[in-house]
């Protein structure tokens, strides 16, 4: 079973609704003993970080996301829920991230040309930084994704597993062993997304 993270800044139907499509098994979850009961867990997420990772602390549901990924569940993070998966977001001030990945979440705007506007919305090709990582099994490099952000990760080559071109260089997803993210929206990316979700679905674990 799929767990989708319901922590009040996700967008869940339209998950629920796209592993429903490719014919897997997801579950809305909140309780802590639901997030260890899943396979896989995919924390989505919408908004500020600051008011995301208050929101994932408030409930202790930070500490249980932590276990479980570095006991070797399949996570995926999805937008704002990528972003929580590193150290740190500079949005607004400082604020701690989940600290499964190294690096630090930054304005788009420091690498993009003050002309493009932002948020950055719209359809962007990927460029694969890591070839191997499981999530690009069944799409080609190249291929269209969604995106909706102003922020995304630096100082993260250590984990980077695709970039995209909007103006300047953005990171557009991350790979390490069982941790997986993504800052585009797999959910809204059409054919090309739920080939990323059913790679994902397959996902064993930790390496």
């Amino acid at each position: 079973m799929i767990g989708i993270v319901d922590y009040g800044v996700g967008n869940l139907f339209s998950l629920r609704s796209s592993f429903a499509m490719i014919g897997a098994e997801a579950e809305v979850v909140r309780a802590p003993e639901d997030i260890r009961r899943a396979d896989k867990i995919i924390l989505p997420g919408v908004g500020a970080f600051e008011d995301a990772a208050a929101k994932l602390r408030a409930t202790g549901l930070d500490s249980v996301l932590v276990e479980e990924a570095r006991a070797g569940k399949p996570l995926m993070g999805i937008c704002l829920g990528m972003q929580l998966l590193f150290e740190k977001s500079l949005e607004y001030g400082e604020h701690r991230g989940l600290g499964l990945l190294e690096g630090t979440v930054a304005p788009i705007r420091d690498v993009i040309p003050a002309e493009y506007k932002i948020p950055h919305i719209g359809w962007n090709a990927l460029k694969f930084t890591k070839p191997a990582c499981p999530l690009w099994k069944y799409i080609r490099e190249g291929d269209y994704v969604y995106f909706v952000h102003s922020y995304h990760a630096t100082g993260c080559d250590a984990s980077s597993a695709a970039v995209t071109e909007y103006g300047g260089t953005l990171t557009a997803a991350a790979w390490r062993d069982n941790v997986y993210g993504c800052q585009f929206h797999p959910e809204k990316s059409g054919e090309v997304g739920m080939k990323i979700l059913r790679a994902f679905c397959e996902e064993g674990g930790a390496r």
